[in-house]
């Protein structure tokens, strides 16, 4: 079983920048896809990247392509979300979770969710 925690949220003015972490325990933690969605108030949770086990493959939303990167590294069991360029619409929850495909972008592809941490961009 992994569990997974959020870290590295906080409040940032537009075009700052933020890295949001994902701390996993257990050893299999490289076998699995990771993935990162965010949810805003009264909206539904949505992907926004993800990343194969061994970090080869990563896929992102339209929304923040070009502005955020995902990276991963398994001797830490930690996933990273470099978030650039940010915007007061990328105010949200961000969550990380496992997968067994990097293919996924659907929340029920997704398991073992963390608590999330607070995003805030202010215009």
């Amino acid at each position: 079983q992994v569990q997974l925690v959020e870290s590295g949220g906080g409040l940032v003015q537009a075009g700052g920048s933020l890295r949001l972490s994902c701390a996993a325990s257990g050893r299999t933690f490289s076998i699995y896809a990771v993935g990162w969605f965010r949810q805003a108030p009264g909206k539904e949770r949505e992907f926004v990247a993800a990343i194969s086990g061994g970090g080869i493959t990563t896929r992102y939303a339209d929304s923040v392509k070009g502005r955020f990167t995902i990276s991963r590294d398994n001797a830490k069991n930690t996933v990273y979300l470099q978030m650039n360029s940010l915007k007061p619409e990328d105010t949200a929850v961000y969550y990380c979770s496992v997968s067994a495909s990097v293919r996924g972008m659907r929340t029920d592809e997704y398991a073992n969710w963390g608590q999330g941490t607070q995003v805030t961009v202010s215009a």
